[in-house]
């Protein structure tokens, strides 16, 4: 059962993911960063290399996945079929290469929640999950469960994946921002940032592609090209700006240095209740000018902490009288809200007193009160839009102090909903703050700043001489 030899020619990045021994090893960040051809190869390597100990036993058990079947058969099973020709067999039926030495490697899909039986009852002991993002976190973790036996080869989860889609959060959680939870060991984690330039075979045979990523739209091309994993596709509120060089001058940005709140200003509290998910209070300064700018001022958002950093979407589980209770303290100790008059608005759900006294009821107790909100959920996101749009001179209807940083930490992740287009998706996602943003802006609509139109003179030839094919 020897060996064969597998050669290649990894890129130093690539070099660096071949390496990578931790428990969960990423590698992307990018497009065109070479990611599925060095995973193939790792993957190959690994089944070359731990081959069974004894005639008796199996090898290496390596298991690659990609969100349907078609991604797996075309970007995996096709281009290793000739890679380990005369190496490995494979058999289609089951999805898998068998090496000489006992090793396997097999090939599976994740695409819906009943695809989580592809692993129930399954041990591998390498897992690749290949465009991780475009996974559901709990499908991902799913998969990672497979991860175990009691041999002695390695252990190990390779993800690949860019900025984007319903992972997106949960890779950048543990990978960028390296934020963890009691039971996530940060040594368990080691992270590759990859890009096009790092990629030089790409980089010569193909060097248009950099040029095309170059002239894509800002937002995108920050993702695409620089690797970006604060801005993405399929972003919700791609218009919103953190530019801390603008913090006080307010311009080309929406999150800014805490300014004065005037005394005649109108004070707002919007809420959406959470229990086993975070509950979120924004209070907002309303200006009432004629620009009618929004600022958001304050927040209380009941969200787990680990240390300082906050755990996504995991509420702090606290009952309505818990919540109020404490809200009652903040808006007598706020400076911006201590002795102020403070309207209030909310989701209508907590209207509901199936249960016994609704939560509007136990708020009321503690002398908060609410207006149902409108929560009509297209006009409104649409609010969020005009109310973020920047105007010639660089500045926009609405603000966030640089304090609501709840705010500033979930907005950014929002994605746009799969079934309903102009919809924010809401599966496993953290929008309890854009919820109660929303109902508050419905309570002063504004309409969209209206472009003036291109003079016709302008668009080249008369359409019209086009249309009927007339010639000057």
């Amino acid at each position: 059962m020897g060996r064969q030899v597998i050669s290649f020619k990894p890129q130093p990045k690539q070099w660096e993911f071949l390496k990578m021994r931790a428990l969960h090893c990423a590698y992307g960040g990018a497009r065109g960063g070479g990611k599925s051809w060095v995973l193939r190869f790792k993957a190959c390597l690994m089944a070359n290399r731990y081959g069974a100990p004894d005639d008796y036993s199996e090898g290496i058990k390596i298991c690659i996945v990609r969100r349907t079947l078609e991604d797996v058969r075309k970007n995996h099973v096709v281009p290793m079929k000739t890679m380990l020709r005369g190496k490995a067999k494979y058999n289609q039926q089951e999805r898998t290469f068998y090496f000489a030495n006992g090793a396997t490697i097999h090939f599976e899909y994740y695409d819906h929640e009943h695809d989580s039986n592809h692993f129930q009852g399954n041990e591998y002991d390498v897992i690749f999950i290949d465009e991780a993002t475009q996974m559901e976190e709990l499908w991902i973790q799913t998969i990672a469960a497979s991860c175990r036996g009691v041999n002695d080869f390695p252990k190990r989860v390779y993800y690949t994946c860019n900025p984007g889609g319903p992972g997106h959060a949960y890779i950048k959680r543990i990978f960028i921002d390296r934020v963890y939870k009691d039971s996530e060991n940060p040594e368990d984690y080691e992270f590759v940032q990859a890009k096009v330039t790092d990629n030089k075979i790409l980089m010569e045979t193909n060097p248009n592609y950099v040029t095309f990523l170059k002239n894509l739209p800002p937002k995108l091309r920050a993702a695409w090209l620089d690797g970006s994993w604060d801005v993405y596709e399929g972003q919700f509120f791609e218009e919103f700006t953190n530019d801390p060089d603008h913090y006080q001058d307010r311009r080309w940005t929406h999150v800014i240095d805490p300014i004065p709140v005037k005394p005649y200003w109108t004070i707002y509290r919007s809420f959406d209740w959470g229990f086993n998910k975070p509950f979120s209070a924004g209070y907002y300064a309303i200006t009432g000018d004629e620009n009618d700018t929004i600022y958001r001022i304050a927040e209380i958002y009941g969200v787990q902490k680990s240390g300082n950093e906050s755990l996504p979407d995991k509420g702090v589980k606290w009952f309505p009288d818990k919540v109020f209770g404490t809200m009652q303290q903040f808006e007598r100790e706020h400076p911006y809200l201590a002795g102020k008059e403070i309207y209030g608005v909310a989701d209508p759900a907590i209207w509901d007193a199936e249960y016994g006294e609704s939560i509007e009821e136990t708020a009321a107790k503690y002398g908060i009160f609410f207006a149902k909100g409108d929560h009509k959920r297209i006009p409104g996101w649409m609010q969020c839009h005009y109310r973020l749009a920047f105007d010639e001179d660089g500045y926009a209807k609405f603000y966030v102090f640089k304090t609501c940083k709840e705010f500033i930490r979930t907005i950014p992740t929002l994605q746009y909903s799969e079934k309903i287009s102009e919809d924010l998706e809401t599966h496993n996602t953290e929008d309890h703050a854009a919820d109660e943003w929303r109902y508050l802006l419905m309570t002063r609509k504004i309409k969209p700043v209206i472009e003036e139109p291109v003079p016709i003179a302008q668009w080249g030839a008369d359409p019209l001489d086009t249309f009927y094919g007339r010639r000057r």
